[in-house]
């Protein structure tokens, strides 16, 4: 009983050992937040995350969908009025921007309230303006959001009031962030740090001035204790409600790598400091000193050259083409060469097979990131038959018989030619 007792005592300290030992993207990091992800925004790959599925309120950071829908449905200098309902749907307490019913602003300052102050408001303005009301704009934001992959997100209203039926999850969210940073003017507003709103044909005046709330991007504004800049960070949106806790989606760019990080559910540490700006930092000096991305392949890359059993004679090995490019998010220690593909082909490749049809596809699993591409047929493949096959040796023989009629020609040439030569010689001789 004590040698059975010393032996299970032995394995379950050498399993302890085994799972210390492993890799786990979570464990690498040490953050107070206990939802979050952060991935690489060429590839959108997971770099490390931690109950990123959970489904909670987002506060705010619903504005980045706002924006997404704005973008593709409006022009800059499209202008819209302030209503009612979009001064007095806000409750006491959530930001806005001092906006008068009447109002008219264009699309790019209500974008600007609605990325720099966070205005809820503007955030109304725009869903009524695009979709004529809130419960249609929620709509297309849900639309929007399954387009995406966004599979556990549910909106019902543009600046992330709360509801218990308003809810995403960090994953979502980064996908979500990562699609909104495709576009420039998006790039451009969630890293002006001060706005300005101009005189309006109901404000005369030009002093309703804006902060950017997202401290990682704002110098100096605290004293050394609790200053978060980073200056990397280049957006992108806060949010907070007292149900959500103090949310957060950064991102962060530093020579060719960038990386965005969702925080949801953040708080206060005993100091009083803001979990979610120390947790970034801290994740951003992780993903730039650990990881990196490389390139596999490109598109239309060659695999390799296959043998087509049955195809004509003539041509029977076929070039195996990657369709899409493929780019991977890497530990700056790994090898490439130690990355090797799964490669599955649809059936048994058999002739005919046309030009660029898909033939398999190309699995990854890299630090459990999957990547995956088509495979396509590089060249049309002919099916070998009997009439092909009986065409095939006719043409055969018919070229050896031409070559070698041209190569008899030839040497009975060669050989006149050499006749000549001698009897010329002969009558000069003489």
């Amino acid at each position: 009983m004590k040698k059975f007792t010393t032996i299970a005592l032995v394995t379950l300290l050498l399993i302890i050992t085994i799972f210390n030992n492993y890799s786990f993207a979570e464990s690498e990091v040490n953050v107070y937040s206990g939802n979050y992800i952060m991935i690489e925004t060429t590839t959108g790959k997971v770099v490390c995350e931690k109950d990123s599925n959970e489904v909670l309120y987002p506060a705010s950071t619903t504005k980045i969908m706002t924006a997404i829908l704005t973008l593709e449905h409006c022009n800059l200098t499209d202008t819209a009025t302030v209503s009612h309902n979009a001064i007095f749907s806000v409750p006491v307490g959530y930001s806005h921007a001092m906006l008068v019913e009447g109002e008219v602003l264009t699309i790019d300052q209500l974008l600007h309230l609605l990325l720099i102050p966070s205005a809820n408001d503007a955030a109304v303005v725009l869903a009524e303006h695009i979709a004529g009301s809130v419960d249609s704009f929620s709509t297309m934001m849900n639309t929007k959001a399954l387009e995406l992959g966004c599979t556990n997100t549910n909106f019902v209203n543009p600046n992330g009031i709360h509801s218990d039926d308003h809810y995403t999850t960090p994953r979502d969210l980064a996908i979500m962030a990562r699609y909104a940073m495709n576009n420039e003017i998006f790039r451009k507003i969630v890293t002006t740090t001060k706005y300005t709103l101009p005189a309006t044909n109901l404000y005369p005046e030009a002093d309703r001035f804006f902060k950017n709330t997202n401290e990682l991007i704002m110098p100096d504004e605290r004293d050394a204790v609790d200053n978060y800049y980073y200056p990397y960070a280049n957006g992108i949106k806060t949010g907070f409600t007292n149900p959500a806790g103090e949310c957060l989606v950064a991102s962060a760019k530093k020579d060719d790598k960038e990386f965005i990080i969702v925080i949801l559910g953040s708080g206060r540490t005993e100091n009083g400091l803001s979990e979610r700006f120390l947790d970034s930092k801290v994740l951003f000096d992780y993903a730039f000193n650990n990881y990196k991305t490389c390139n596999l392949n490109n598109e239309n890359a060659l695999l390799k050259e296959v043998e087509i059993s049955n195809a004509n004679i003539f041509n029977k090995n076929m070039d195996v083409l990657i369709q899409d490019k493929i780019d991977v998010l890497i530990k700056n220690n790994q090898d490439l060469n130690s990355i090797t593909p799964t490669i599955e082909f649809t059936s048994d490749l058999k002739a005919p097979i046309i030009k660029n049809s898909v033939i398999g596809k190309i699995t990854y699993n890299i630090n459990g990131n999957i990547y995956t591409s088509n495979l396509l047929a590089g060249e049309d493949m002919t099916e070998s038959t009997l009439m092909s096959n009986i065409l095939t040796t006719g043409s055969i023989i018919l070229v050896v018989f031409l070559l070698f009629k041209l190569l008899k020609y030839n040497k009975k040439r060669k050989k006149k030619s050499k006749k000549k030569t001698k009897d010329r010689t002969d009558y000069m001789y003489w």
